[in-house]
């Protein structure tokens, strides 16, 4: 049993390797991020829940473009593993072509929709003016975010190629650059400090911006310019012909995948939308929640991330025999370092709100969030490895079942349910919702354990 769980050295050396430097960028992102939201909510809690909302729906648009580079990416880390480098390019270049579909249908969305999307989270029993105050914020700062969305997609196309050839380092230092950028721009914007203007809440989305724009330069310059270590790069912008055949195979893998992002964040943006009903107390303690989950969550995200990596590699190998045995490793590895975690996350729970200027109400009730989601860590970090597993091999039909099927039929039904149609307070919905998460992770440990993902889909 402690052979089939725990690996050798050379084992967590690859695997940290390729996880050290997502989790740095990762962290360090949502580190900025963090404090982004308490300069924020600093300025006043109108204008941190503004911003907690559009931010909910550019996480969905987000998402969709993840979902979008991450089926193409199954192939992209298998030709990776066969030295493929023309495949390599050709699905550098459909993600390129795909995603630019996507941003245009999101910029439009956003830009005739975005009023009505916002006002979905303004049903709780606030006064008028409250009301008010967060919808004006929340689209002066979607109207400025709108522009990023472009370098943002371009991004998400590098970094994903570069990451799944086992090449981390670049999106690592370009997203580094680009978070201490958009950190003193916060700083300087949203306070006007050093002769600049005081611009609050729109400060905040041109540092944001301005960083996401820093950050493609930095990643397409620096990668161009080292062609030989980059060689799948060289004549990429020559031509966007691609074979009938693969382009077909991404679409049939990718759209599904594609489609499970976005509705899995839809998904969450709905079970927002129903905490909402309960008042904007409830959105502001959930910001805060979610805020600070996602700093301490990427040691495990980054984790699922380089399970993908090492699993889609070895299958684009041939070693089949090896990835479930390697998956048993990884999934392992990804549940303790979350339970590490998720006690150090309890903790730090009582005094993070504190750095907040907003209600004692609402630090209270964020506080309790953060202990209940500190609970369900180890069993989420359970459920996330086994979706990187099964999905390095392509199953998409059974990934796309256990994640979204799970989410709408489970925890959006449970908590559409008991915000309309029950008195049950806000506490206890979200403690319900988070606590079937336990029946998720098992049934992803029942499914890796069935082995039916462990195939090579390049092998033609």
């Amino acid at each position: 049993m402690i052979k089939m769980l725990i690996g050798d050295k050379a084992f967590y050396k690859r695997l940290l390797i390729l996880m050290i430097p997502i989790m740095i960028q990762n962290g360090i992102t949502n580190f900025v991020n963090m404090l982004d939201n308490i300069m924020i909510g600093a300025v006043g809690t109108p204008q941190m829940t503004g911003v907690a909302i559009t931010n909910q729906l550019f996480f969905v648009f987000n998402l969709c473009v993840f979902g979008a580079v991450s089926g193409a990416g199954i192939f992209g880390a298998q030709f990776f593993g066969k030295n493929d480098e023309q495949g390599v390019r050709h699905t550098f270049r459909f993600k390129l072509l795909f995603c630019g579909l996507i941003t245009v249908i999101g910029i439009l969305l956003f830009t005739f929709c975005g009023e009505w999307l916002i006002d979905l989270y303004m049903k709780g029993d606030e006064g008028i003016t409250d009301r008010a105050a967060t919808a004006e914020y929340a689209m002066a700062y979607m109207k400025i975010m709108l522009i990023g969305l472009i370098p943002f997609t371009a991004v998400q196309c590098y970094s994903s190629t570069l990451r799944e050839g086992g090449k981390p380092n670049l999106p690592m230092i370009s997203g580094v650059c680009a978070v201490v950028v958009n950190l003193v721009l916060n700083y300087l914007l949203i306070f006007g400090k050093f002769g600049l203007p005081e611009m609050g809440v729109a400060g905040a989305a041109v540092a944001t911006v301005i960083s996401r724009f820093t950050e493609i330069a930095i990643v397409a310059a620096a990668s161009h310019l080292q062609i030989k270590k980059y060689p799948f790069l060289k004549g990429l912008y020559k031509g966007f012909r691609i074979p009938k055949k693969l382009v077909g195979q991404l679409l049939i893998k990718g759209l599904p995948l594609m489609l499970n992002e976005t509705l899995w964040a839809s998904g969450l943006a709905v079970i927002n939308q129903c905490y909402s009903q309960r008042g904007l107390d409830a959105v502001a303690a959930c910001n805060i929640s979610q805020t600070f989950w996602n700093v301490f969550s990427i040691a495990y995200m980054a984790t699922g991330a380089a399970i993908g990596i090492i699993l889609g590699q070895m299958l684009g190998s041939g070693d089949l025999k090896n990835a479930k045995s390697t998956a048993y490793k990884l999934i392992t590895f990804s549940f303790s370092v979350a339970t590490v975690i998720a006690v150090i996350y309890a903790i730090c729970a009582e005094f993070i709100p504190l750095a907040y200027n907003t209600d004692d109400q609402i630090r209270h009730l964020a506080t309790s969030l953060m202990q209940i989601t500190a609970l369900v860590m180890p069993f989420e970090a359970l459920t996330h490895a086994s979706y990187f597993a099964m999905r390095s091999g392509g199953k998409m039909l059974v990934t796309f079942i256990f994640d979204n099927g799970f989410m709408w039929l489970v925890n959006v039904l449970l908590a559409y349910i008991l915000s309309h149609f029950t008195a049950i307070p806000f506490l206890t919905i979200f403690a319900i919702v988070h606590a079937v998460s336990v029946v998720k992770a098992v049934l992803g440990i029942l499914l890796v354990k069935n082995g039916f993902w462990v195939k090579n889909i390049i092998s033609d």
